[in-house]
């Protein structure tokens, strides 16, 4: 929110320096993002009046002028500005001013002497063009300093609220927070003094009362909506960063910035009967202020007439009824709208509005008729009119519970010790309500503030008026002790050290994706859809962690990182029987080359069996077995579905040519992803005898059919729990001359130990023979 620090000092103005209070707003929350000056360093330029005009002899666009800087005597300056007239008033810089970019001295113009210029906005550094001088009001001062008049010496400072802070988004609230920071006296605008002199009403039926629970309105008839605004206020406008429109809308919008409460205007005279406030109903729209045709939908509320909706409520009003030069007679709306009717329709729209941005986080509804005649008085007094009566339609407003705040949670929270006589003089100075027993506070807030609801929030608001800068740290001391580790649970350090000594990094990504991720590489074509997405691109939630590595992965490959290795770990989401899962994974992405760029290994890309080692490593000493499986994301040929003690615990597999073509990857992308329970759980390290005598290595070479796999044999051995045997591995693959088409030779490793004695050869064919007749069960043979 911007602002006008000189508007600001017109409801609280502390003994602080610009800075100072810059410093003091930040420090509590608020925090000033930027705070530039209204206009550059200048000095000896006045206020000044034409007192006479005429042609300059040697020049045709040149006038010789007569100007009154408030001296003995007037000057004589040469001007070029289209715009001069007689008895207008402007500025004028003296003999001696420095502008941005050019001092002013005495000079000839065309043989003319000038002691002095005129001045347009563009030349006192005001604005970037200019089409002629400045025009003054014709109450300025002859002869008074122009930064004194236009008030040059303002700041404007630009606050990044936090959502929760609705309350400071007008200078009202903010003055509030100035006031109860620094003890200085605030200054609110006097209550609204006008007569009623019209019995014109307009009468207003609210429908959805739970959505509108307080609507209020009247009607001003005789206005001349071709008033001028007046100038003080068009500052204060264009100041807080809103243009003048006409002084109806503006006294709209300067009570929105001056109190928070979003009004609107409409013409009369284009309403057809009552105005209703209701829901939309189906096939209805609206086209709106900005000229947006809006389709409206079932949950949207409208203000309505007779006929049609006129506005769409608490986001803009309506075209068909706006205010333009020939409005005669105005309803004047202030109402409260519950935010979460209000919440994500600017959004939704595309578009958003002062108004939205308010009604969104919540407005103060106790201020609501204060709003309306504030702008009725002002209307009144630019333009003229007579007010009519008040309308107004109220419901169940929101209640304000009270919380509990102790004085001993205070101290644990912060770290120190205020007694209860300092916290009750804070939530006198934030105009709290509350009840005190002993060290204990009951406190009601305020109808301006949705933000307190429980202990925390009452904490905050000691600490931030107390001072955070008065909050000293404090070393801990406490009883310190080692948490027990469970052997058998693996924690969550353990797994990401290990993948980053196998040159994976994290990342942490939104649980939100867009739908397609869902649709192309989970084949999930009904994804939980969020109902309010902060982006269009992260509507849905994630099933899967491999959508966002691919988007991390497609970032890197942007900034020409040639070689990328990412996991995350993070929950995915599932709907189940009519409520939610949230189920906790683990995911791998490899790309590029195996080996990073050296001179000791060849240059190779990562392959499946690169990341199917990455996946074996992490469960090591556990053994996986992988089953061909297809998997939407995966290539058809290479994917697997990753098992565990026969369960299936998740998958592994290279990207579809598919999707690698349509996410402009252009190399392989390698990808796993595993449930994070079974890795965390571990085996707890049995101790065994180590045998003191060799092992003995026998190779059994075995011919099988080609689609025979390496896991199904690996398992026929396990199963026959030959007792001697330590190890299986296979060590060799091969297919060519000797062995038949549709076939393949197989080599496998086996040894064998016993840790009491050396074994004999009758020992050692026992156990092969368990062996090969397990592998004959499944089709092999051994080659001779």
């Amino acid at each position: 929110m911007q602002f006008s620090e000189s508007w600001l000092r017109t409801f609280v103005n502390p003994s602080l320096t610009s800075e100072e209070l810059s410093h003091l707003l930040t420090m509590a929350g608020l925090e000033v993002e930027e705070m530039t000056s209204v206009a550059p360093a200048f000095e000896k330029v006045v206020v000044a009046q034409v007192l006479s005009k005429d042609k300059h002899p040697d020049a045709d666009r040149l006038n010789v002028l007569t100007v009154d800087v408030g001296q003995a005597e007037p000057l004589t300056i040469v001007c070029g500005a289209g715009n001069v007239t007689v008895g207008m008033k402007a500025p004028c810089a003296l003999v001696g001013a420095k502008l941005p970019g050019i001092e002013i001295k005495q000079a000839k113009v065309r043989g003319i002497a000038s002691f002095g210029m005129m001045c347009s906005d563009k030349e006192l550094g005001l604005a970037e063009e200019s089409a002629g001088l400045l025009e003054l009001s014709d109450d300025a001062i002859v002869g008074q300093s122009i930064r004194e008049h236009l008030d040059l010496d303002d700041h404007l400072i630009t606050l990044k609220l936090t959502p929760n802070r609705s309350d400071c988004l007008s200078l009202q609230g903010i003055g509030r927070e100035v006031a109860a920071l620094t003890g200085a006296p605030l200054q609110g605008n006097s209550h609204a003094i006008f007569k009623q002199s019209s019995d014109i009403t307009r009468k207003v039926k609210v429908t959805a009362s739970a959505a509108c629970p307080r609507y209020s309105g009247r009607v001003i008839s005789g206005v001349n909506a071709k008033a001028a605004t007046p100038a003080w206020m068009v500052r204060r406008l264009e100041r807080s960063g809103l243009r003048s429109i006409s002084a109806l809308v503006d006294v709209t919008n300067y009570v929105l910035l001056e109190l928070g409460q979003p009004l609107h205007a409409f013409d009369l005279n284009k309403l057809s009967g009552d105005i209703e406030v209701r829901f939309a109903r189906a096939g209805e729209s609206i086209k709106l202020l900005n000229e947006q045709v809006v389709e409206l939908k079932e949950d949207m509320l409208v203000i309505a007439d007779g006929k049609n909706p006129v506005a769409l409520a608490g986001v803009m009003g309506g075209a068909d009824s706006a205010v333009d030069d020939a409005t005669t007679d105005i309803f004047l709306e202030s109402a409260f709208f519950v935010p979460s009717v209000i919440v994500g329709k600017s959004r939704l729209l595309g578009f958003g509005s002062d108004s939205s941005y308010r009604f969104e986080r919540g407005v103060d509804f106790a201020a609501t008729l204060a709003a309306l005649d504030r702008a009725t008085q002002l209307i009144l007094d630019i333009c003229g009119g007579q007010a009519g009566a008040l309308t107004e339609v109220c419901a169940e407003l929101p209640v304000r519970h009270p919380v509990k705040l102790r004085a001993s949670r205070v101290l644990r929270v912060l770290g120190v010790a205020l007694d209860a006589a300092e916290i009750a003089q804070i939530f006198s100075r934030l105009g709290m309500a509350f009840e005190q027993n002993g060290d204990e506070f009951l406190v009601t807030p305020p109808s301006y503030r949705f933000d307190i609801a429980i202990e925390e929030d009452l904490i905050e608001e000691v600490a931030r008026v107390y001072g955070y800068e008065k909050i000293q740290p404090v070393a801990t001391q406490a009883r310190m002790r080692v948490l027990p580790q469970v052997e058998a649970q693996r924690p969550l350090s353990k797994l990401r050290q290990s993948l980053v000594l196998r040159d994976y990094q994290e990342t942490i990504n939104y649980a939100f994706v867009e739908a397609a991720w869902e649709r192309d590489l989970c084949g999930n074509s009904a994804p939980i859809a969020l109902k309010n997405p902060i982006a269009s691109q992260m509507s849905v939630m994630r099933s899967s962690l491999l959508g966002g590595l691919l988007g991390a992965l497609r970032t890197n490959l942007a900034r020409k990182q040639p070689r990328v290795r990412l996991f995350e770990i993070g929950g995915c989401f599932f709907a189940q029987a009519g409520s939610y899962e949230q189920h906790e994974r683990l995911a791998g992405l490899a790309y590029g080359g195996a080996l990073s760029e050296q001179w000791g290994s060849p240059a190779r890309n990562v392959d499946f069996y690169d990341v199917k080692s990455d996946v074996e490593a992490l469960f090591a000493p556990r053994s996986l077995s992988f089953q061909t499986a297809p998997h939407p994301a995966s290539h058809p040929g290479r994917s697997a579905r990753i098992l565990l003690d026969g369960r299936a615990i998740g998958w592994i597999g290279e990207l579809h040519p598919q999707w690698q073509q349509q996410y402009d990857l252009p190399q392989a992308v390698l990808w796993f992803e595993v449930e994070l329970g079974a890795l965390t759980q571990g085996n707890v390290p049995k101790a065994s005898d180590i045998s003191r005598f060799p092992p003995v290595r026998r190779d059994l070479a075995l011919l099988v059919d080609e689609g025979v796999t390496v896991q199904t044999l690996l398992d026929a051995m396990q199963a026959a729990k030959a007792p001697k045997v330590v190890e299986l591995a296979l060590f060799d693959v091969y297919r060519g001359k000797g062995v038949e088409q549709g076939k393949k030779s197989l080599a496998f490793r086996v040894l064998l130990q016993d840790t009491q004695k050396t074994l004999t050869d009758i020992e050692i064919e026992e156990n092969l023979t368990r062996l090969v007749a397990a592998l004959q069960t499944q089709g092999a043979q051994l080659r001779m």
